[in-house]
Parts: C-alpha cells; structure tokens; sequence
C-alpha cells in the first residue's frame, strides 16, 4: 500500500471535480475546478492511495487585526470510503498543518457534522479539541 499527500494541482481538476461530486453531490465542470485552482488563495491537498486520488482537504488562512498571529481553517476533508481507516485524513491534516506552520498561522479551526463520529475521533486524536460554538448560516 502506498500512500501519498500532495497538493493538488490543474492536472487533477477531474478527479476533484468527481470526489466532490461524490462529497458534496455539487455538480462542478472541470472548468470550474480549474478557474478555482487558478485563481483562489484556498488550500487543496489531494490523499493518494496507490497512485489513486482517493481523497481531498481544502483549507483557508488569513491574517486579523483582532489576533496576534494568523488563523487558519480546514475546510474540507473527504476520502473515500475504500479509503478510509487507513492513516490518510490524518496526514491531510499533518500536511496542511505544516503548511500553515510556514505562513505563521497559530490557531487552526475544523467545522464537521455534529452527527460525523468518524471525523470526530480523526480531529481529536489529530489534538483538536471540541468547542462549544453555534454556526449560523444565511444564503446570499
């Protein structure tokens, strides 16, 4: 079995295109994919699995005035269920957390479904800690 985290790149905007679809059922064309790895600042580490894309996380960083050092977000995280058990999220969140390391982030925040245990045990033994805070969400 070999395993491999990178981030992604034009050449993999058809596999991202199906493994959101498969995630998010979000019925984005290539093009979209592309003009999104083109032209956004977002993160998008791919999990491979012998030289299969089998997986995905996205995150975002910025800097505030409000705090000292940068904040960073994993927004986005799926591997497919073949995938699964198999080290693979937590070197997602390994490698983005590196990255965010170099560009001075020092707070690092998940979102996951309240119902998602999986993703709960993964982000808790990866040392995040839950928090008790509501989301509120409104359609532009």
């Amino acid at each position: 079995m070999n395993i491999n985290v990178r981030w992604a790149n034009e050449t993999d905007a058809e596999n991202l295109m199906l493994l959101n679809q498969e995630f998010n059922g979000v019925g984005l064309s290539i093009s979209d994919v592309l003009t999104s790895i083109r032209q956004s600042k977002e993160l998008i580490a791919l999990a491979i699995l012998d030289e299969e894309p089998v997986g995905f996380a996205c995150a975002q960083w910025f800097n505030s005035f409000c705090y000292p050092h940068g904040q960073g977000e994993i927004t986005e995280m799926y591997i497919q269920e073949k995938a699964r058990r198999k080290g693979l999220a937590t070197q997602l969140i390994d490698f983005l957390e590196q990255e965010f390391r170099c560009r001075g982030v020092k707070s690092v925040n998940i979102l996951t479904g309240r119902d998602n245990v999986q993703a709960h045990k993964t982000y808790t033994r990866s040392n995040y800690m839950k928090k008790d805070e509501v989301v509120f969400q409104k359609k532009l």
